[in-house]
């Protein structure tokens, strides 16, 4: 029982230190409820509850910009921020784009004479394909020949 009770105070001590330590060098702007010095106070005059009190009320959240930047900014509508009416030029300009890439080809297609379907019309290359399989020297893939 000596042993449980020794080692139920050693925790009781530790956690004390730790959130002693812990709100002494806490951010200021960070700790809520009531002030430093008062948490401090609570911490070590109620040795279990003052520590689990700190941990969790006294204990401020990062807030979310403060976590990506240390930039805290102010929401916005969107009609007003400047990030997102370039974004918007931005993905006008992709669309532009890609119509005009989508026009060229399709004059690009027209331009091509109509498919003939004889046999003596040379390839697309301008000479006629090979006729045999690849073997004897000949490399596969190979558009020299």
């Amino acid at each position: 029982m000596f042993r449980l009770l020794f080692g139920l105070g050693v925790v009781v001590v530790i956690l004390t230190v730790y959130a002693a330590v812990d709100c002494a060098v806490f951010d200021r702007n960070r700790i809520r409820g009531i002030p430093r010095w008062a948490w401090i106070l609570v911490i070590i005059l109620l040795p279990v509850i003052g520590p689990v009190l700190w941990l969790l009320i006294g204990r401020g959240r990062r807030s979310a910009a403060a976590a990506a930047g240390g930039r805290v900014t102010r929401s916005m509508a969107p009609d007003d921020d400047p990030d997102f009416l370039r974004g918007l030029d931005r993905v006008k300009d992709q669309d532009q784009r890609i119509r005009d890439l989508e026009q060229e080809l399709a004059d690009f297609d027209k331009m091509d004479p109509p498919a003939d379907d004889s046999p003596s019309r040379p390839g697309t290359a301008g000479f006629d394909p090979k006729k045999t399989e690849p073997g004897e020297g000949d490399q596969p893939g190979r558009r020299d020949a």
